[in-house]
């Protein structure tokens, strides 16, 4: 594999960079005009409303009407991913990783890089991208650097400080800007599918001769003459008009791997390292060539961060290919159809509307010129109605007006674009509002894959260019540092609208009061176009926070709270002693009751035994069993006073225990009372103070 290798650098170094290059051009550019330049052309005539004898849908068509259906769809497309992207102003943030020492940094950072691409018109650019991208399917853009003289209002003190001169101040910086690339003047290795993993990209276009010179005089291209490039149309924005390439110079721009070899044979302003090990085969540079033969520029990627100054993206994605699918490759073929209903109805137009005649060739005179006009005599041989007769082929069917209708929302279907007709008229044809949430759910989810594609591809990767490009050439206007970016785009109209509309339905269910019912005022009221949006956040924020005086109030009502809480606890604390001590004395009354009531059996006994002794001394039968059925007699009512003297007891018991519960209530509602007399006098007391 060395061998290889070396046998290959050896190859290459009989070879010339300019010569290498050119080829890979003239390869990819027939690779690019085999595939994509016939389908781009068209895409472009669709757009603009051009017509082209190649477009005719039959031989015999004549009108060349085209519909507006596709112009439209790409417009509204293109109109909904920018309103996403700059609807809010701030397109762009760094992410808030760091420490506070480090915030003030970020801060400074992002309104730089924002005052640096306002003042350089960077949203103009991207904005035409993203309208680039929609027609051909992919957008392609180049990051340049330019040294600029910036002029700035100054003052300088003069006379010893006595006077102050006022003037303009001139200072030299270098800038950053976007510059779009039409897909005709941008080539690519065909097997790439984006430009980092290429071996290269070439961007051949035309520029004014004087630029060119102005870059020799700068010292940013060599010292060479150029000359006037020969007549290219496939490089023209526009192949239908007429191309003079009078003081223009063709310059193929090279960003990409070139061999090492040629590189050091072609780079005079740059010597690379002598040690083959650090060298390799390849080497990332910029190559600029003039008119196909001069050699402007060639030197290693002088970037920090060794990236092509190229940023493109896909509408949407193409598996396995760079060029990508845009809006008008959607909506081609209903497109198609649609301007050849639109001919025909207007080619049987011609047919019925304008009169014609039907003449007898023999009755005509000799030399005769058969035409019909206001006021034209027409002169025949013999009686005029024998010869001549109206003639037409019918009238138009009232049908095309319906398919011609249908082929149009069949663009929409395909393209995802809503016209100014009516939502639920063009989408689903039913006015419910099921059926628009539905319908307008599908198109925004499309819409959102196209605008998180533009931002991953193109809008950060530009800012990350941009921004490293300030850190490497202005130092001084710009922190050092490894910041990360993230877009801040959200919403576009039509799905920002959608949002408003769900969020209003939501709020209508909420109290006033509920604290869920301010947030969604703030969701509604940020979603908004409004240009003072973030007064009216500040407002509806100040609004639910509490004033100074219902701040105390509050205050008050929650130590009042408390002190009643305590209270409460306390009286309860209280409440549940009484009744563990009364719990206490009742369970020591019924185990003395208890005690009393297991006694009395054997109590029983013994006056039985005791009244059985006396009667056997007695001696008489009867007189025994009187007085034994007398002391039974004596024992019982003896037992039944007992009991009743203890459901006296227990009675009396609960009655004290009731009447001990009915005192604490009402001590409850008596203290409860106080302190509601005492928090209605105290605020009168604090105004009076006050």
């Amino acid at each position: 594999m060395v061998d290889k290798i070396e046998d290959q650098e050896e190859f290459t170094r009989e070879d010339n960079l300019c010569g290498w290059i050119l080829d890979h051009a003239n390869e990819w550019r027939e690779f690019y005009d085999s595939n994509y330049k016939d389908s781009h052309e068209e895409y472009y005539r669709l757009w603009r409303g051009i017509w082209s004898e190649q477009d005719k849908t039959r031989d015999s068509e004549r009108s060349r009407m085209i519909s507006p259906a596709l112009q439209q769809a790409v417009e509204s497309n293109a109109a909904e991913i920018e309103e996403a992207t700059f609807g809010r102003g701030k397109w762009f943030d760094v992410t808030d990783d760091f420490g506070d020492k480090e915030r003030q940094d970020i801060m400074f950072l992002r309104s730089k890089l924002q005052e640096d691409f306002d003042k350089y018109k960077v949203r103009k650019a991207i904005g035409e991208c993203i309208l680039t991208s929609a027609v051909y399917g992919t957008a392609i853009a180049e990051v340049v650097l330019d040294e600029v003289k910036e002029q700035k209002v100054a003052t300088q003190p003069i006379m010893d400080g006595a006077a102050m001169a006022y003037g303009v101040e001139t200072v030299d910086r270098t800038v950053v800007k976007l510059r779009p690339i039409l897909p005709q003047n941008f080539l690519i290795d065909p097997v790439a599918t984006s430009v980092e993993d290429a071996q290269g990209v070439i961007i051949e276009e035309f520029v004014s001769e004087h630029s060119v010179i102005l870059a020799q005089e700068a010292g940013i291209y060599r010292n060479e003459y150029v000359g006037t490039a020969a007549t290219d149309t496939d490089l023209e924005p526009d192949q239908g008009m007429y191309a003079d390439n009078t003081g223009k110079v063709k310059l193929t721009k090279y960003y990409g791997l070139v061999p090492t070899s040629l590189l050091e044979n072609a780079d005079e302003f740059e010597e690379l390292s002598d040690t083959k090990e650090d060298k390799g085969v390849y080497t990332e540079a910029i190559v600029v060539i003039a008119n196909d033969s001069v050699i402007l520029k060639a030197e290693r990627n002088p970037y920090m961060m060794q990236d092509r100054p190229i940023v493109s993206f896909q509408w949407d994605i193409v598996p396995g290919r760079f060029w990508g699918r845009g809006v008008c490759e959607k909506g081609y073929n209903s497109q198609k159809a649609l301007d050849a209903e639109l001919r025909a109805r207007i080619d049987a137009l011609a047919l019925t509307v304008h009169p014609m005649m039907a003449m007898d060739a023999t009755r005509l005179p000799r030399g005769a010129k058969p035409e019909i006009r206001p006021g034209k005599i027409i002169l025949t041989n013999g009686a005029p109605n024998e010869s001549l007769m109206p003639f037409n082929f019918g009238q138009v069917q009232q049908i095309q007006f319906t398919q011609a209708q249908a082929l149009q929302q069949m663009v929409q279907q395909a393209t995802g674009a809503v016209d100014s007709a009516g939502i639920a008229g063009q989408i689903n044809g039913e006015a419910t509002a099921a059926g628009i949430s539905m319908s307008l759910g599908a198109i925004i989810k499309r819409h959102k894959r196209t605008l998180v594609n533009f931002q991953e591809s193109f809008l950060l990767p530009f800012v990350e260019k941009a921004a490293h490009r300030y850190m490497q050439f202005d130092p001084d206007g710009y922190p050092i540092k490894d910041y990360k970016f993230k877009a801040t785009s959200t919403l576009g109209i039509m799905a920002r609208e959608y949002e408003i509309t769900q969020l209003t339905q939501l709020l209508q269910t909420l109290p006033p009061e509920s604290p869920a019912h301010a947030i969604l005022v703030k969701s509604i009221v940020d979603n908004m176009n409004l240009n003072n949006r973030e007064e009216v956040l500040a407002a509806i924020e100040k609004a639910s926070q509490p004033t100074p005086e219902q701040q105390q109030e509050m205050q008050k009502q929650k130590q009042l709270a408390e002190a009643n809480a305590m209270a409460d606890i306390e009286i309860k604390k209280a409440q549940a002693q009484a009744m563990l001590h009364q719990g206490h004395d009742f369970m020591a009354s019924a185990q003395k009751k208890q005690t009393e009531a297991d006694l009395m059996p054997k109590e029983f006994q013994l006056e039985m035994q005791k009244v059985a002794a006396e009667t056997a001394q007695a001696g008489s039968q009867d007189d025994i069993e009187f007085q034994r059925r007398l002391k039974v007699m004596e024992l019982s009512l003896k037992e039944k006073e007992m009991a009743n003297q203890m459901e006296i007891a227990k009675q009396k018991f609960i009655a004290e225990k009731q009447r001990k519960d009915q005192e604490s209530q009402f001590g409850m509602q008596l203290k409860q009372r106080a302190q509601q007399a005492q928090a209605q006098v105290q605020p009168q007391g604090d105004t009076q103070n006050g």
